[in-house]
């Protein structure tokens, strides 16, 4: 056995050991110093990882002395292995951006705390991700979810504390659900390990159908309120809408897709295809993927607040990743996939470029963030290439994303979903254009604006700008990601 092989759990122990030594030291420098150090060590596993797995196909790493069943283990596929490579690399750029910026959100008492969550937070997302365990994937959950509420409630205002119970109750509820699936599934195979459930599952799906569609339908809906599936999304606008600028990043860009990869490996590798076509239940993700798209960019159009429109637009975005799961099909769920790469390298860097227009204006509404594009030239400059990618503007991952679910939906037969992402990338025009044309443009907005008056120095936007080129690149090189994840899905 290689040593790579144990890189997942070394990523998952670095972050977890380093986030327990931050309470410990007072001064915040080291405290950053150590999240950083930390973040780029586990990257670079994370890439080496990545490369393993492309050379020598997937494995399976045993996690102390039992053998599957009895013994837990992680899965490390392609997927796994780009999904490892990405959640660390999106944290790191976050991190890098909160270093100069985190002071002026969160009080100096709770910077330590703040690193601290942020990495148990990446650690129990990787957990999720790498996990081959379903028992194990919500133990990861449950941890994810109290520190995606700390991040959030860290900030101590009354909107965070209201958003915050929010979240939480209703992330509850969700974890109550995906617990109660569980245990359907336990009681019909006798295992928790997702490859001996599926055997067992395929020779007596016909014994219990109703215990095995109910198990079904609870995933969805408990992991469908996690990746805030419309209409289970009530709880983001609030949570990421008041949350620091770096959190708001990291709940939009990673946290909702560990949760929906998730969903995706239990509905085909828990019950696979046979199962899911059975019982007809991938039409209700995609009646809700559609929806989303729909309604998310509706309350986007209507939102005042800049992070808000922001917050509401994911929903939308979730909504084309569900399209792409409820298709159920090899080429819809490897585009889902692959928008779940695009989106979070696209609504990290947008998150943080808001933070940092209300950072130097100190307002969030749009009717005052008009003209901005003359005081902060660069930000607004890259926050329009993230805004053209999510209204789908070729070469970007939004347009590769929309192009492809088109291509799909028409193999799949359901040509009206054309109809649906045609809608939905004009809505996405109707909100992410005003902001950048009020910004850039009109004498009216730009009257007493003094150029670069309010910029942000260079080496602070130096990790957005690289989250932004990761976005351009992930659109150019979109056909050998999709041909990598389409191998994973074999």
């Amino acid at each position: 056995m290689s040593i790579i092989q144990s890189f997942p759990l070394v990523i998952i122990l670095v972050l977890l050991i380093t986030a327990f030594m931050m309470p410990l030291i007072k001064n915040t420098k080291i405290i950053k110093g150590i999240s950083l150090v930390s973040m780029t060590s586990v990257m670079i596993l994370a890439l080496i990882n990545l490369d393993f797995v492309h050379k020598n196909g997937e494995y399976l790493y045993r996690i102390g002395h039992f053998n599957a069943p009895y013994g837990i283990e992680f899965r490390i596929g392609i997927i796994e292995a780009m999904m490892g490579l990405l959640f660390t690399f999106v944290a790191l750029m976050i991190i890098w951006y909160s270093i100069y910026s985190i002071e002026k959100e969160i009080k100096q008492s709770k910077i330590g705390l703040y690193y601290l969550l942020v990495n148990i937070l990446i650690g129990s997302l990787l957990g999720v991700v790498y996990s081959n365990d379903l028992f194990n994937c919500f133990v990861f959950i449950e941890v994810g979810t109290l520190a995606s509420c700390g991040t959030i409630i860290v900030k101590d205002k009354k909107e965070n504390i209201k958003a915050t119970l929010k979240y939480l109750i209703m992330s509850c509820l969700g974890s109550g659900l995906v617990l109660m699936g569980i245990a359907y599934l336990y009681s019909m195979t006798g295992h928790l390990n997702i490859n001996y459930i599926h055997a067992e599952l395929v020779k007596c799906y016909l014994i219990y159908p109703n215990a095995v569609l109910i198990s079904i339908v609870l995933f969805i809906i408990g992991l469908g309120v996690k990746s805030a599936m419309f209409p289970l999304h009530n709880w983001l606008p609030d949570a990421h809408s008041s949350a620091p600028s770096s959190s708001s990043a990291i709940l939009s860009s990673l946290v909702l897709k560990a949760f929906v990869l998730l969903l995706i490996k239990i509905l085909y590798g828990v019950f696979g295809m046979d199962i899911l076509n059975h019982f007809s239940v991938l039409n209700i993700v995609l009646i809700l993927g559609s929806l989303g798209m729909i309604m998310g960019s509706v309350f986007a159009i209507f939102q005042k607040n800049i992070k808000r429109v922001i917050a509401y637009s994911t929903v939308a975005q979730m909504g084309y990743i569900f399209l792409g799961i409820g298709l159920g099909t090899n080429l819809g769920v490897s585009i889902a996939i692959f928008h779940i790469i695009g989106h979070a390298v696209t609504k990290s860097a947008l998150f943080l470029l808001a933070g940092a227009m209300i950072e130097q204006t100190g307002h969030k509404s749009l009717a005052q963030l008009k003209g901005i594009g003359r005081e902060m030239p660069l930000t607004l400059g890259l926050f329009s290439i993230g805004a053209l990618s999510m209204i789908g503007i070729p070469v970007l991952p939004g347009f590769i994303s929309k192009w492809h679910l088109s291509l799909a939906s028409i193999a799949a037969g359901d040509t009206i979903l054309i109809v649906v992402i045609l809608l939905s990338s004009l809505l996405n025009a109707v909100y992410y254009s005003p902001i950048v044309i009020n910004g850039f443009f009109g004498e009216e907005n730009l009257q007493g604006k003094v150029y670069k008056s309010k910029s942000k120095p260079l080496k602070e936007l130096m990790p957005v700008i690289f989250l932004v080129i990761s976005m351009i690149y992930v659109g150019i090189a979109s056909r050998g990601i999709i041909n990598l994840i389409s191998l994973g899905l074999m």
